[in-house]
Protein backbone atom coordinates (compact mmCIF):
# COMPACT_ATOMS: atom_id res chain seq x y z
CA UNK A 1 0.00 0.00 0.00
CA UNK A 2 1.26 3.48 -0.80
CA UNK A 3 2.29 5.27 2.38
CA UNK A 4 1.81 8.68 0.78
CA UNK A 5 -1.28 7.97 -1.32
CA UNK A 6 -3.44 6.59 1.48
CA UNK A 7 -3.09 9.67 3.69
CA UNK A 8 -6.15 11.93 3.39
CA UNK A 9 -5.74 15.60 2.42
CA UNK A 10 -7.47 17.87 4.97
CA UNK A 11 -9.37 20.77 3.40
CA UNK A 12 -9.23 24.04 5.37
CA UNK A 13 -12.29 26.26 5.48
CA UNK A 14 -12.63 28.46 2.41
CA UNK A 15 -11.15 25.85 0.02
CA UNK A 16 -13.35 24.36 -2.68
CA UNK A 17 -12.37 21.29 -4.71
CA UNK A 18 -14.05 20.21 -7.94
CA UNK A 19 -13.23 17.03 -9.84
CA UNK A 20 -14.13 16.74 -13.56
CA UNK A 21 -13.04 13.35 -14.95
CA UNK A 22 -9.25 13.55 -14.50
CA UNK A 23 -8.88 17.30 -13.74
CA UNK A 24 -8.83 18.43 -10.11
CA UNK A 25 -9.45 22.16 -9.50
CA UNK A 26 -8.76 23.78 -6.13
CA UNK A 27 -10.05 27.29 -5.29
CA UNK A 28 -8.97 29.18 -2.21
CA UNK A 29 -8.35 32.65 -0.79
CA UNK A 30 -5.08 33.13 -2.72
CA UNK A 31 -6.25 31.88 -6.12
CA UNK A 32 -7.15 28.86 -8.20
CA UNK A 33 -5.06 25.90 -9.39
CA UNK A 34 -5.91 22.87 -11.50
CA UNK A 35 -3.98 19.69 -12.22
CA UNK A 36 -4.62 16.69 -14.42
CA UNK A 37 -4.19 13.33 -12.68
CA UNK A 38 -4.20 9.76 -13.98
CA UNK A 39 -7.61 8.69 -15.29
CA UNK A 40 -7.58 5.41 -13.35
CA UNK A 41 -7.43 7.17 -9.96
CA UNK A 42 -10.56 8.35 -8.17
CA UNK A 43 -10.72 11.44 -5.96
CA UNK A 44 -13.46 11.63 -3.34
CA UNK A 45 -14.40 14.47 -0.98
CA UNK A 46 -16.12 13.69 2.31
CA UNK A 47 -16.37 15.56 5.64
CA UNK A 48 -13.75 18.18 4.76
CA UNK A 49 -11.20 15.54 3.72
CA UNK A 50 -10.02 14.56 0.24
CA UNK A 51 -8.99 10.97 -0.48
CA UNK A 52 -7.34 9.44 -3.55
CA UNK A 53 -7.97 5.77 -4.41
CA UNK A 54 -6.40 3.49 -7.01
CA UNK A 55 -8.10 0.65 -8.93
CA UNK A 56 -5.42 -2.04 -8.53
CA UNK A 57 -2.08 -2.78 -6.93
CA UNK A 58 0.12 -2.61 -10.03
CA UNK A 59 3.43 -0.76 -9.87
CA UNK A 60 2.32 2.11 -12.12
CA UNK A 61 -0.93 2.60 -10.21
CA UNK A 62 0.94 2.70 -6.89
CA UNK A 63 3.39 5.31 -8.22
CA UNK A 64 0.66 7.53 -9.64
CA UNK A 65 -1.37 7.17 -6.45
CA UNK A 66 1.26 8.86 -4.29
CA UNK A 67 2.04 11.47 -6.94
CA UNK A 68 -1.61 12.49 -7.36
CA UNK A 69 -2.09 12.83 -3.59
CA UNK A 70 1.05 14.97 -3.27
CA UNK A 71 0.05 17.22 -6.18
CA UNK A 72 -3.39 17.79 -4.65
CA UNK A 73 -1.91 18.48 -1.20
CA UNK A 74 0.51 21.02 -2.76
CA UNK A 75 -2.40 22.76 -4.52
CA UNK A 76 -4.38 22.98 -1.26
CA UNK A 77 -1.35 24.39 0.58
CA UNK A 78 -0.69 26.84 -2.26
CA UNK A 79 -4.16 28.37 -2.36
CA UNK A 80 -4.25 28.76 1.44
CA UNK A 81 -0.70 29.74 2.51
CA UNK A 82 1.33 29.91 -0.71
CA UNK A 83 4.81 28.55 -1.38
CA UNK A 84 8.15 30.34 -1.00
CA UNK A 85 11.81 29.72 -1.91
CA UNK A 86 14.64 31.87 -0.56
CA UNK A 87 17.96 32.34 -2.37
CA UNK A 88 21.06 33.91 -0.84
CA UNK A 89 23.61 36.02 -2.71
CA UNK A 90 27.24 35.42 -1.68
CA UNK A 91 30.04 37.49 -3.19
CA UNK A 92 31.60 40.92 -2.95
CA UNK A 93 29.70 43.36 -5.15
CA UNK A 94 26.92 40.90 -5.97
CA UNK A 95 23.46 42.36 -5.50
CA UNK A 96 19.84 42.08 -6.59
CA UNK A 97 17.04 44.58 -7.06
CA UNK A 98 13.33 43.97 -7.55
CA UNK A 99 11.48 46.55 -9.67
CA UNK A 100 7.85 45.61 -10.12
CA UNK A 101 7.78 42.22 -11.87
CA UNK A 102 11.45 42.38 -12.90
CA UNK A 103 14.40 41.07 -10.89
CA UNK A 104 17.76 42.64 -11.79
CA UNK A 105 20.88 40.70 -10.79
CA UNK A 106 24.38 42.12 -10.73
CA UNK A 107 26.54 39.03 -10.20
CA UNK A 108 29.91 39.66 -11.78
CA UNK A 109 29.05 39.75 -15.48
CA UNK A 110 29.72 42.74 -17.72
CA UNK A 111 25.97 43.36 -17.80
CA UNK A 112 23.03 43.09 -15.42
CA UNK A 113 20.80 40.02 -15.78
CA UNK A 114 17.06 40.77 -15.85
CA UNK A 115 14.50 38.10 -15.03
CA UNK A 116 10.78 38.66 -15.63
CA UNK A 117 8.37 37.04 -13.18
CA UNK A 118 5.84 34.72 -14.80
CA UNK A 119 2.16 35.14 -13.97
CA UNK A 120 1.53 34.22 -10.33
CA UNK A 121 5.12 34.77 -9.09
CA UNK A 122 6.33 37.64 -6.90
CA UNK A 123 9.93 38.68 -6.16
CA UNK A 124 11.10 40.36 -2.98
CA UNK A 125 14.67 41.36 -2.14
CA UNK A 126 15.70 41.98 1.46
CA UNK A 127 17.93 44.89 2.42
CA UNK A 128 21.56 43.98 2.83
CA UNK A 129 22.72 43.88 6.43
CA UNK A 130 26.25 43.76 7.74
CA UNK A 131 27.52 40.19 7.91
CA UNK A 132 24.42 38.76 6.22
CA UNK A 133 23.93 37.87 2.57
CA UNK A 134 21.24 39.57 0.52
CA UNK A 135 18.20 37.34 0.07
CA UNK A 136 15.80 36.90 -2.84
CA UNK A 137 12.32 35.64 -1.93
CA UNK A 138 10.37 33.90 -4.72
CA UNK A 139 6.73 33.28 -3.79
CA UNK A 140 3.53 32.11 -5.45
CA UNK A 141 0.71 29.59 -5.18
CA UNK A 142 2.10 26.90 -7.51
CA UNK A 143 4.90 24.92 -5.85
CA UNK A 144 6.25 23.66 -9.18
CA UNK A 145 6.39 27.15 -10.70
CA UNK A 146 8.04 28.66 -7.61
CA UNK A 147 10.68 25.93 -7.65
CA UNK A 148 11.34 26.31 -11.37
CA UNK A 149 11.73 30.10 -11.19
CA UNK A 150 14.07 29.77 -8.19
CA UNK A 151 16.14 27.20 -10.10
CA UNK A 152 16.34 29.54 -13.12
CA UNK A 153 17.56 32.37 -10.87
CA UNK A 154 20.17 30.10 -9.26
CA UNK A 155 21.34 29.01 -12.71
CA UNK A 156 22.41 32.61 -13.50
CA UNK A 157 25.44 32.23 -11.19
CA UNK A 158 25.81 28.83 -9.52
CA UNK A 159 27.94 28.66 -6.37
CA UNK A 160 31.64 28.56 -7.19
CA UNK A 161 33.24 25.37 -5.77
CA UNK A 162 36.52 27.18 -4.96
CA UNK A 163 35.38 30.46 -3.40
CA UNK A 164 31.69 29.82 -2.62
CA UNK A 165 30.54 32.93 -4.48
CA UNK A 166 27.23 32.88 -6.32
CA UNK A 167 23.52 32.28 -5.77
CA UNK A 168 22.41 29.44 -3.50
CA UNK A 169 19.28 28.26 -1.76
CA UNK A 170 18.87 29.22 1.88
CA UNK A 171 20.52 26.55 4.00
CA UNK A 172 22.32 24.95 1.03
CA UNK A 173 25.79 23.71 1.94
CA UNK A 174 28.50 24.32 -0.65
CA UNK A 175 31.63 22.27 -0.07
CA UNK A 176 34.70 24.31 -0.92
CA UNK A 177 37.44 22.49 -2.85
CA UNK A 178 41.07 23.11 -2.08
CA UNK A 179 42.98 24.98 -4.77
CA UNK A 180 46.35 24.08 -6.26
CA UNK A 181 49.19 23.99 -3.80
CA UNK A 182 52.91 24.07 -4.20
CA UNK A 183 54.29 20.55 -3.99
CA UNK A 184 57.85 21.39 -3.05
CA UNK A 185 60.34 24.16 -2.96
CA UNK A 186 61.68 25.72 -6.12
Amino acid sequence: MSRVGIRPVPLPSGVQVTVDDDVVTVKGPKGELSEQIATALTVAQKDGVLTVARPNNERESRARHGLARTLIANMVAGVTEGHKKVLEIHGVGYRAQAQGRTLTLSVGYSHDVKIEAPEGIQFEVTAEKRGKATEIHVSGISKALVGQVAANIRKVRKPDPYKGKGLRYQGEHVSIRPGKRAVGTV
